[in-house]
């Protein structure tokens, strides 16, 4: 699809999706018999004006819009559904912090459950419409490949088994055609390209030359922008990097990244903190400001030694920060350099018990509030360990670009407690690399509901 239809075809979505969102709003009051006319539904303005807000973000934070039609049916409807989650929640916390904005409870309950299934009954129909061929007023993209060395290739199969990408290959240029493997379909020459694609009517050209053609290609750019053709290039980077690239652009210069990382977005940064000051300030005020006062007479009458354990572990830019818990040791000069294995003597009695249930971990919604910490993210390691790990997996450091959390992806996926083996750490680090990527709000909650729902299960890692 060009870029123009697909311009369009977003514009037109958008706008059935907002005026859904607000006629769903009307037909919930007329459905409940609350109101009959318009001008009672326009006393609730802030309330409709907050509501497009709450959509408007939530569709921007999963990037519901974008590329609508060139995604997978799954990636359409897994964005429709989180984008859905996040906008209940944004709604229900503004009635929560703004309880003087009313609306009548039981018309909002039958729109919560009205515009869901609405909006997800107009994306299948949509989807259906589209994988069926009916919007046949949409031209597909029909293009030509330059260069039949290995990046053509592999962009040709990337593109021939992507048939969501609604892209036609008429088939490859090369100037050696015993190059071309035989079930691609060969269109002659380089120098014959631009005669072939203004004869076919072809869209687009991609380029995949190497490096070493840098004329020739600038020479078909030129060529390509006389015969109003849009001309793109494969750059080849498998020689000097071996790994999926991020592309981000200062001005007009490409700067490839190793990794996705959301959370370098401002916004999202602020809105986990945010997250996370009133997660922590509610587990603070509700649990805490009871419970220590008990663990502290229980720590005290069954050992000697501080309620507290603080120990220097490595924090956001592997700056160290002081990690607090309740003791569940004997006090040990090794506490710094031996992680705690399965029969360790230096737990005592009421320590079993504060570790098997992860009690012993709660002091750190302190070091949260305080920013040392995050409820979600990687584990904090102590300095010893990070020294000694960051020389086994080169990768390791990265994890440090995140603030560590009191839980993450790795501990409920069942990679916690002690390291006996690089499996376990592998692991482990596979798991953090992979939150760093693909962090959400919506997946920090997940994580905190399976922290939970393990806790409870009881974990035998847990020691």
């Amino acid at each position: 699809m060009t870029h123009k239809y697909s311009t369009i075809f977003r514009w037109i979505n958008a706008i059935a999706d907002y005026t859904l969102l607000n006629g769903v709003f009307y037909a919930s009051f007329v459905a409940t018999h609350q109101i009959l006319d318009w001008v009672d539904v326009y006393d609730y303005k802030l309330t409709i004006v907050l509501l497009n807000f709450c959509w408007f973000y939530s569709s921007t934070v999963f990037s519901f819009y974008t590329k609508i039609l060139k995604r997978r049916v799954k990636d359409i409807l897994k964005s429709v559904v989180f984008s859905l989650c996040l906008f209940i929640i944004l709604a229900s916390i503004i009635k929560f912090i703004l309880p003087n904005i009313y609306v009548p409870p039981k018309p909002l309950v039958y729109y919560f459950i009205y515009f869901p299934i609405c909006l997800i009954a107009c994306k299948l129909i949509l989807i259906l419409i589209w994988k069926n061929k009916l919007g046949f007023w949409f031209k597909l993209n029909r293009i030509a490949i330059v260069g039949s060395g290995p990046n053509g290739i592999n962009f040709y199969k990337y593109v021939t088994s992507n048939p969501h990408l609604d892209i036609t290959v008429a088939g490859i240029f090369d100037d050696d055609p015993k190059r071309v493997p035989a079930n691609i379909n060969y269109l002659g020459n380089i120098d014959a390209c631009l005669k072939y694609i203004r004869a076919y009517k072809i869209n687009e050209i991609y380029c995949t030359l190497p490096n070493s053609e840098c004329a020739r290609i600038e020479n078909m750019m030129r060529e390509s922008d006389k015969s109003m053709v849009r001309f793109r290039i494969v750059p080849d980077l498998r020689g000097a990097i071996n790994q999926n690239l991020q592309v981000d652009f200062f001005g007009y210069l490409p700067v490839l990244k190793p990794r996705r990382e959301p959370l370098e977005n401002k916004a999202n940064e602020l809105i986990k903190r945010g997250f996370d000051i009133l997660f922590s300030s509610l587990v603070i005020v509700l649990i805490l400001s009871w419970l220590i006062p008990i663990i502290a007479i229980i720590i005290r009458l069954d050992s000697k030694g501080p309620v507290f354990f603080k120990q220097l572990r490595s924090g956001k830019n592997n700056k160290p920060f002081y990690c607090h818990k309740f003791r569940s040791m004997v006090v040990n000069d090794d506490s710094d350099n031996l992680q705690a294995t399965k029969g360790d003597a230096r737990v005592t009695r009421v320590g079993r018990f504060i570790r098997k249930t992860s009690i012993d971990e709660l002091p750190q919604f302190i070091d949260v509030l305080l920013g040392n910490m995050s409820v979600v993210g990687p584990r904090p390691h102590m300095l010893k360990q990070t020294v000694d790990y960051s020389q086994v997996i080169n990768s390791y450091m990265v994890r440090h670009f995140l603030t560590p959390g009191i839980t993450g992806w790795a501990q409920v996926n069942g990679y916690r407690g002690e390291i006996k083996e690089p499996s376990s750490l592998i692991n482990r680090l596979s798991a953090d690399l992979w939150y760093l990527e693909n962090w959400s709000i919506l997946l920090d909650i997940k994580i905190i509901f399976l922290t939970v729902w393990k806790v409870l299960k009881y974990d035998e890692k847990a020691y």
